[in-house]
């Protein structure tokens, strides 16, 4: 319910603010969409990696403490590598901040799954991408798409 004030002006009557539940829904509506992060990965284009992490950082600048936004860095940049090497296709990178944290996906052309592969002293530094992903995102996984299917990570904002 409301009321002009004497000077024409809305005023609350009761528990409700000078807005109309109408008004408040409009709100909900014009509310900018999450920040967001797209890019087109060139197939085989190693230069993709580091240009993925800088567009990332950019993303993140409000988001966040520096230790998660490295680690996002850090997970979004073995996606990007291990899309461009194990595919030989492109692939695109989504990145999504909303109010419960980042969501970062590449998709990609192959609908061969990916497979955490448990490090091994003598490997180097080969194979352990998707083990990093496993031990410090809060969430991820593989979708199957119609052609091709998207690896994801999810790191929450009250972890930052």
């Amino acid at each position: 319910m409301e009321r002009q004030a004497r000077r024409g002006g809305p005023i609350a009557i009761g528990g409700f603010s000078a807005k109309t539940v109408k008004d408040r829904t409009d709100e909900v509506r014009e509310r900018a969409p999450a920040p967001q992060l797209r890019r087109r990965l060139g197939r085989a284009d190693l230069r993709a990696v580091p240009e993925a992490r800088r567009a990332l950082r950019e993303l993140l600048g409000q988001w966040g403490k520096q230790g998660q936004s490295d680690v996002a860095e850090l997970l979004t940049s073995e996606l990007v590598t291990n899309a461009i090497v194990h595919t030989d296709h492109d692939a695109v990178l989504t990145a999504t901040v909303g109010p419960r944290g980042l969501r970062v996906e590449v998709r990609d052309f192959v609908a061969r799954r990916p497979r955490v592969r448990v490090p091994v002293a003598d490997d180097g530094t080969n194979g352990r991408g998707l083990f990093l992903v496993q031990s410090l995102a809060d969430a991820w996984g593989v979708r199957p798409h119609g052609v091709g299917k998207a690896v994801w990570f999810e790191l929450e904002a009250e972890a930052a």
